[in-house]
């Protein structure tokens, strides 16, 4: 609960400061929390994202099928869970899962003009990650080209030619929608979780006091060796990101989901900044925009083939990986305890 005090007794074999806790956000933890008395910590910490990848699946099915964005939505999603990345995130103690569901979540509700849900989604994601925050530009963004689009063309909302015929006032409601307001439900939620931090750590501005962790820095900063969050040469496979991710601005560049497009190429621009060698976690809210947006090459024939080819590889890389990425836990007990 962000205690220091009980920080401090945490058996970890690399002691972290106490604020550096801070910088992981609280409701991917509040959630083990609930379920610690059932399962105990560790195992809570693999049920909750488990489960919330299983909802993540579900609907992101549901949807691709209700906007009709594939004529495969079982193919889509099962290539959609397997990126193999997120293959990795999606099977250990990692919030994503839970993220990624709140976004599609808040996207879904926007685009059926539910502001409401819309925000509270956007504000949960806001509390598991704060890179949930772009929603809400995105949003912005959305608002603005509906604001001026209906400010110039009138007519598309009333179905007259003529504005003489649609009272004033009428006509302001129309072209500014009161209900939008329910979207500063999502930097709300940020702003709990910091005057959250303020009561446990006494300190409101704790998350950025908590080390070395905002690594925004210049457009395309990882292709630096000598950064700490880098250290090494061997990037080419964030250039095919790149690809990717670009790709799929373009191609949702003209579709009517605004929200889709906006948050494609705002979320891309911020990971084009970010120094980090980690760009495939860093970048993954980006992806199930690209499953969507490349549905036809990612459900054709000849790419179904190839995946199948290449299951195993991505298995190997996924428990490989999670084999040299491992806590330093010296007590282990200690997380099994209810």
């Amino acid at each position: 609960m962000y205690i220091p005090d009980l920080i401090e007794k945490v058996p970890l074999a690399v002691v972290l400061p106490v604020k550096y806790y801070a910088a992981h956000l609280p409701l991917y933890p509040l959630l083990i929390r609930v379920f610690a008395p059932i399962f105990n910590y560790a195992k809570s910490m693999i049920f909750v994202n488990i489960a919330a990848t299983i909802g993540l699946a579900l609907f992101f099915y549901y949807l691709v099928r209700h906007f009709k964005l594939t004529r495969n939505p079982i193919v889509l999603t099962t290539v959609f869970l397997m990126l193999p990345r997120f293959l990795v995130i999606r099977s250990i103690g990692a919030p994503e899962s839970l993220f990624l569901l709140l976004i599609l979540l808040s996207l879904f509700c926007f685009e059926k003009e539910k502001y409401f849900l819309s925000g509270l989604f956007g504000g949960l994601a806001t509390m598991t990650k704060t890179p949930g925050i772009l929603l809400f530009v995105t949003y912005i963004f959305v608002l603005l080209e509906k604001y001026f689009r209906n400010r110039s063309h009138p007519e598309l909302i009333s179905g007259s030619d003529s504005k003489k015929q649609i009272p004033k006032q009428v006509r302001n409601d129309n072209w500014i929608n009161w209900r939008w307001l329910y979207i500063l439900l999502i930097p709300f939620g940020l702003l709990l979780v910091f005057y959250f931090y303020q009561i446990q750590y006494r300190d409101f501005f704790a998350y950025f006091h908590s080390g070395d962790n905002i690594h925004l820095v210049f457009p395309f900063a990882v292709f630096n060796l000598q950064s700490r969050w880098v250290g090494t040469a061997w990037l080419e496979d964030i250039i095919f990101y790149y690809f990717l991710y670009t790709l799929t601005v373009i191609f949702l560049k003209e579709s009517k989901y605004r929200s889709f497009f906006y948050f494609a190429i705002v979320f891309f621009s911020a990971t084009a900044f970010v120094q980090h060698r980690d760009i495939g976690r860093y970048s993954l809210p980006l992806w199930p925009m690209a499953s969507i947006a490349l549905e036809k090459f990612l459900t054709s024939k000849k790419f179904l083939i190839a995946l199948v080819i290449l299951i195993p590889a991505i298995y190997m890389y996924a428990w490989n990986f999670s084999l040299q990425n491992v806590m330093p836990v010296t007590e282990w007990s200690f997380f099994f305890s209810k």
